[in-house]
């Protein structure tokens, strides 16, 4: 049975059109993706995200979990700090993204993505035999809505005393907003902009995403939804689970070295990943920009003199740069930016080449 989040009947009042969307009636967009989008790069925009799912982990062994389930090295995280991580599997490839929050000593909630919900808790349940660290489910109990664009911080400060200016990207606050005890606000985010992601019960959202949208008609803040939130991510080149990672593509090949600590101790497929990064890459994600007139869309051919050597993972058209851009896995020797590649549109290849991530500065 498809779920809606406690915010459904505010989007069908604001006439939003809604698409089922990882087991949730999601609103894909309310007055038009483009318009949303350049909404969120110039003022602001507010999302519900409530379909992402929340597990806390504590216990004196939640650390010793954390570090066998994800990649990134959770025993640098202190109070008040978050960091992006992803769980490996044992076959070189990734369960899912997510990102570990340090509530309080032994304490952590890790977010996950939504579509993900019930197999990552299973992952974490089965990794957890002979830890015994304490594990809840908030997902259903919580909601989450996200201010995002240049225009947030002065939004959202007004229903809080704490002052949001001091927190840097990816920290929290946990405590009291607009009157809802046990919140937690961080600057983690998924367009590129700064951006507000106020976790709360569900008998708070309604009310918080009221009054965020009366404080936000000055600053030009207009609902989005996830349409744009798509090609908001796109543009930083930020990748989405199922489409551009997923349990066949390794953290390494989809350029998540960054976080993927091989020195912090073993962890699920951590042997694997060694193996990989001595023996070298034989495929690497890489973001590609049109050179001629073309959109690129998901599982479209990516070819190079005639022969077909990957797939587009994501692809849109940028409302900033209004050019096709999009991400794709090619041979490690066409990686390099300034290749030239044919993305193959109606069966016929259209040219790109290989660019840095992020399409657009911030």
């Amino acid at each position: 049975m498809t779920k809606r989040t406690v915010l459904y009947p505010v989007h069908q009042e604001l006439g939003a059109k809604i698409i089922p969307f990882a087991g949730y009636e999601m609103p894909v967009r309310y007055s038009g993706d483009k318009a949303e989008h350049l909404a969120v790069r110039n003022n602001a925009g507010i999302f519900d995200v409530s379909h992402m799912g929340e597990f806390i982990i504590k216990g004196p062994r939640a650390l010793e979990l954390i570090q066998k389930i994800t990649t990134n090295d959770a025993s640098l995280l202190h109070h008040g700090k978050a960091q992006y991580s992803c769980f490996p599997n044992l076959t070189g490839g990734i369960v899912d993204d997510c990102i570990v929050y340090y509530i309080r000593d032994n304490e952590y909630m890790i977010v996950v993505n939504a579509s993900n919900i019930e197999k990552d808790w299973n992952w974490i349940v089965e990794n957890n035999k002979g830890i015994g660290a304490e594990l809840l489910d908030i997902s259903e109990e919580t909601s989450l809505i996200a201010v995002s664009g240049p225009k947030a911080e002065a939004i959202v400060q007004k229903l809080t005393d704490f002052d949001l200016s001091g927190l840097g990207t990816y920290f929290f606050h946990k405590g009291t907003y607009n009157g809802a005890e046990k919140s937690l606000v961080a600057t983690t985010g998924y367009t590129g902009e700064r951006t507000f992601e106020i976790f709360l019960y569900n008998e708070h959202a309604l009310r918080t995403w009221n009054d965020l949208m009366e404080i936000g008609q000055e600053y030009g803040m207009i609902p989005t939804g996830l349409g744009c939130r798509d090609t908001l991510r796109l543009e930083m080149g930020y990748m989405l689970y199922g489409n551009d990672i997923n349990d066949e593509t390794s953290p390494l090949e989809a350029g998540l070295g960054w976080i993927t600590k091989l020195n912090k101790g073993d962890f699920n497929g951590s042997d694997l990943l060694k193996k990989q990064k001595a023996e070298g890459l034989k495929r690497k994600l890489v973001g590609f920009r049109m050179v001629e007139n073309g959109i690129p869309r998901h599982d479209y051919e990516v070819a190079f003199e005639g022969n077909v050597v990957g797939k587009v993972t994501s692809g849109s058209i940028s409302p900033i740069l209004n050019i096709g851009i999009g991400m794709a896995y090619v041979p490690t020797e066409l990686s390099k930016p300034g290749s030239l590649i044919d993305i193959m549109i109606r069966n016929k290849p259209v040219k790109a080449e290989v660019v840095k991530t992020p399409f657009i500065q911030k």
